[in-house]
């Protein structure tokens, strides 16, 4: 009698395990898949320079030579800028319109001839 009941104890304790291990798996896999998603996100930039002219639309940064103007909405963060303030902007590169043209044709190369 005994014996039988170490068997059903083996068998639970084995059944048990498996679902212990299948719902880490699942775990695991699902934290993958959450990370993969965040490596396709947009890639995150700055640039920091003196405030050449802000409204509410956009802001120019001016970076060494040459002067950022990025665009602004109401959900961009950051408290009051004025004109001369150094501020440093982060931001995203996201297209707005994908224009595709077909890709040429490669030409056939001619055999060259030895003589």
């Amino acid at each position: 009698m005994q014996w039988i009941q170490r068997y059903q104890f083996k068998l639970k304790t084995k059944i048990i395990m498996k679902k212990l291990f299948l719902s880490l798996a699942v775990a695991v896999a699902f934290s993958a898949a959450g990370t993969s998603l965040k490596a396709a996100d947009a890639k995150d930039y700055q640039v920091t320079g003196p405030v050449v002219e802000i409204t509410p639309d956009y802001i120019v940064v001016k970076k060494g030579e040459a002067n950022w103007q990025l665009a602004r909405n109401k959900a961009t963060k950051g408290g009051e800028v004025k004109v001369g303030d150094k501020v440093t902007v982060y931001y995203t590169m996201t297209a707005t319109e994908i224009e595709a043209k077909p890709a040429k044709a490669k030409k056939a190369e001619k055999p060259t001839e030895k003589k």
